[in-house]
């Protein structure tokens, strides 16, 4: 039955249409699945849609973002790319959209909650990629994280410090979907996402990067196909639909309920193969020389820019206008106005205002 199926059944209830695309997931999901009815709700109350459930408000807010739209100039690995077929960070933030929407489907779990999810996870991310992390963590604090900072970017950042009060689930998902280098199945629970959706969310993550880096990376010339360890090509595939499709096919048909609880698995030689590529990517491309010496110039303008803004609080002003920020909670201390400004700021923003500061501009 379709959500419109449950409409036409319940009509002389009056029921809304949310209601009964809820109703519909009752009916049809898995029971491991997140209900949009029995989300665990907002920080701040608000009366429901009559036609959207709480998840695809997520999803619309999340869309419609500042720092959504921020991020289609943002570094995923090669820095400001002049080449249209690389990816940027949004192409990224689409890629791990369409592989979780496709795995919650094929397993029957909430499809909306999911997409919102992976269209939020990477909302808080630096200009220059992961090097632009570092350099916070250097400067600012080493606490500070891309993942943490998408969820501040939601919470306090956006609509000028009024945030976009997005559902516990969402905020969630958001938090935990990130690994770094670290195992992607963390042995602590509490690092996992509380809703199979997020956990979705966080396989489909790697499963995209691993996929597009290796792609970008033979199109920019670091590597070449004949250097992918055979393993890999073996037992993933030997071009990137087919890898892609390997490892959806493999988490789909291994995971299994158990107890009431829906376990995500991948198979030892699809994981092994994965791990395999994950450790070549990092010692072949993400620390290769041509991506590291890009990052070490990224490394020195943001340090600069960073202690600029901290030292002239009227040009820290007059940034955050322009980016439409403001409205930091009492208390807010300089340091971390200018954190988030420079987490904010995409890579073409970053140089150009470098270069409104730093460079000498000439008589006419």
């Amino acid at each position: 039955m379709t959500p419109w199926q449950a409409l036409s059944r319940q009509s002389h209830k009056q029921t809304s249409i949310r209601e009964a695309i809820e109703a519909w997931e009752r009916e049809y999901l898995s029971p491991c699945a997140c209900l949009s009815s029995e989300s665990r709700g907002r920080v701040t109350y608000e009366d429901p849609c009559p036609i959207r459930t709480a998840f695809q408000r997520d999803r619309d807010r999340i869309v419609y973002s500042n720092a959504f739209r921020r991020l289609k100039h943002k570094t995923q690995v090669f820095l400001s790319p002049l080449g249209d077929h690389y990816r940027t960070r949004l192409t990224h933030t689409l890629e791990v959209s369409e592989i979780a929407r496709t795995i919650a489907r094929a397993l029957r779990v909430n499809e909306d909650l999911t997409e919102a999810i992976a269209l939020g996870h990477d909302l808080g991310h630096t200009p220059f990629g992961h090097g632009g992390e570092v350099v916070l963590r250097e400067i600012y604090s080493e606490e500070f994280s891309h993942r943490e900072q998408s969820v501040r970017v939601a919470d306090v950042l956006e609509k000028h410090g009024r945030g976009l009060n997005l559902t516990l689930e969402v905020r969630d998902g958001i938090l935990k979907h990130s690994k770094g280098y670290g195992a992607v199945v963390p042995e602590e629970p509490d690092e996992m996402p509380v809703t199979v959706e997020g956990r979705i969310v966080r396989l489909a993550d790697i499963m995209a990067y691993l996929n597009h880096d290796l792609d970008d990376a033979i199109r920019s010339g670091v590597i070449q196909i004949k250097q992918i360890p055979k393993q890999c090509l073996d037992v993933l595939g030997r071009s990137h639909s087919k890898r892609i499709r390997t490892m959806i096919n493999d988490l789909v048909t291994s995971s299994r309920i158990d107890d009431g609880e829906m376990d995500l698995v991948v198979s030892e030689p699809v994981s092994g193969a994965m791990a395999t590529l994950r450790q070549f990517l990092y010692d072949n491309v993400y620390r290769s020389d041509q991506v590291h010496g890009e990052f070490v110039k990224a490394k020195k303008i943001l340090s600069e820019l960073y202690l600029y803004l901290l030292e002239n609080p009227e040009t820290l002003e007059k940034e955050l206008r322009k980016m439409e920020m403001g409205g930091f909670p009492a208390g807010t201390n300089r340091e971390r106005m200018v954190c988030d400004l420079v987490a904010s700021m995409t890579d073409r923003y970053v140089l150009n205002l470098y270069e409104e500061i730093f460079f000498p501009t000439p008589l006419v």
